[in-house]
């Protein structure tokens, strides 16, 4: 790893606000593609007996997007570029994650939601292990993340079933 500029502690509390801004206005965005399809659209959807109740989604996401500013800004604070590949990743998963909700919800399409879900996957994965070369408690803040896409992976793929 090359050396890492020095940061002061006014620096990097503003980095993390900046990330946690980032992060949350991600999930915001894909909220906004969402939040006008649960009670029509989505709701007239047949769904596998195990699909979460609704009002469980908004807490999970803003607790993962909270985890995942966190550990962005863990990589950050050990990176001399904020281009550099674990963090180019880092955008490139959470890009893909906003375009999921637009997928599946606003542009109503769970097989192609289905298809980019598995990209979102292959980058939160390769996120993580890129993210493990610069910090461990970065890498692990990111398993419930792909743990949870994992889940939703299956749920867009039961949805997409059943609803051909």
């Amino acid at each position: 790893m090359p050396p890492v500029p020095s940061r002061s502690a006014p620096r990097q509390a503003l980095a993390l606000f900046a990330f946690l801004t980032l992060c949350l206005a991600a999930g915001g965005i894909g909220s906004f593609a969402t939040i006008s399809q649960i009670p029509t659209w989505y709701a007239t959807l047949q769904k596998p007996a195990w699909t979460p109740p609704n009002w469980l989604f908004g807490p999970v996401w803003t607790t993962l997007y909270a985890m995942m500013a966190v550990a962005a800004w863990l990589v950050w604070r050990n990176v001399a570029s904020p281009l550099r590949r674990p963090l180019f990743l880092f955008w490139l998963q959470l890009a893909l994650n906003t375009l999921w909700s637009f997928l599946f919800f606003a542009w109503e399409s769970p097989g192609p939601a289905f298809a980019e879900i598995i990209l979102l996957w292959l980058a939160i994965a390769a996120t993580i292990a890129a993210f493990r070369t610069y910090s461990l408690p970065a890498a692990l803040l990111l398993l419930p993340y792909l743990g949870w896409v994992s889940f939703a992976s299956l749920l867009n793929f039961a949805i997409w079933r059943l609803n051909r």
